[in-house]
């Protein structure tokens, strides 16, 4: 890559969001492929598992293997997703060197989905923090605020309580907080006020959004952050994703169409398309058959398109 810094960074979840929510289990050695491809490629944060029991999500089940070998690549963030202490202790001793733990703004899916109140996921984080800042392990910690702009059980979300929500989990150490449209409900004149209220409230602390393409405003959902100040954005390669909450919901933002509508602007994303487009080879061949998504795979990059900021 040449020395052109980027402007925006893609922040890849497919290993972990990905994968957790597809019924195939793919084979540790192709996860390993597809990480290696996605590094290749330029992605420079990777959250490449989830630290849950294997008996509810087998599909993370080989998920400190999986970090140990995506830490071999320098340069790059890999991150897990913790949703407790436990969780928290194994992504520490694989090496991770950044972990999410979702606080979910909506009582009811958090109830649903990691049988616990909001209170109680904020102490949760609490004991995360004194667990990493009681460790040698320099390890970051972001709280993804889920279900930020809308949920399929509770409906409405304040978001006064979100910015709430926020502070406090700022007020407990974390080192940012990023925004989730777990359910795909957001618009983007909603996203671009509530991303201007968190970065009023909490300045450099603000973090990632997360959106999702349920309802087909993904991108544009992407871009009205980027208009409030947002530079990390999380993607899935070929949109695999999802929420057990939103029926009907066709995962997240796809990495490839994130990057082509960034490049395509001229905002540097540091990511090469070509390999990008390549790294599906990869994912495909570990879960054969299962359904992959996005525009720009489908209608190939336009004649004359080029990154000319990328060296090879």
């Amino acid at each position: 890559m040449s020395n052109v810094s980027n402007d925006v960074l893609i922040s890849e979840v497919g290993p972990r969001d990905g994968l957790q929510s597809v019924a195939i289990t793919m084979p540790t050695a192709d996860k390993c492929r597809w990480i290696d491809a996605l590094v290749s490629a330029g992605v420079r944060e990777i959250e490449v598992a989830s630290f849950v029991p294997a008996s509810l999500m087998p599909q993370m089940a080989d998920a400190a293997q999986v970090v140990r070998h995506a830490m071999k690549h320098d340069g790059v963030t890999i991150m897990a997703l913790v949703p407790n202490r436990r969780g928290a202790q194994a992504a520490i001793e694989a090496g991770v060197h950044k972990m999410t733990v979702p606080v979910s703004a909506s009582e009811a899916h958090s109830l649903a989905n990691v049988r616990k109140t909001r209170q109680q996921m904020l102490a949760e984080v609490k004991e995360i923090v004194a667990l990493r800042n009681g460790s040698a392990a320099q390890v970051k910690i972001e709280v993804g605020i889920s279900t930020a702009f809308g949920c399929t059980i509770q409906g409405k979300v304040d978001e006064d309580e979100v910015i709430r929500l926020a502070e406090a989990a700022v007020a407990a150490g974390v080192d940012e907080v990023g925004l989730s449209d777990t359910t795909g409900m957001a618009n983007p004149a909603q996203v671009r006020r509530l991303f201007a209220r968190l970065q009023a409230a909490l300045g450099a602390k603000a973090g990632a959004a997360h959106m999702h393409n349920t309802r087909g405003l993904g991108l544009a959902n992407c871009l009205a952050a980027y208009d409030a100040g947002v530079r990390t954005f999380d993607s899935s390669l070929a949109g695999l994703g999802g929420c057990p909450y939103a029926p009907g919901a066709s995962g997240n933002v796809v990495t490839e169409d994130l990057v082509f509508m960034f490049e395509s602007m001229g905002i540097h994303t540091g990511v090469d398309l070509e390999k990008l487009l390549e790294a599906r080879i990869s994912l495909a061949a570990g879960l054969p058959g299962q359904p992959l998504y996005g525009m720009t795979p489908e209608a190939g990059l336009p004649i004359g398109f080029k990154q000319e900021h990328l060296n090879d």
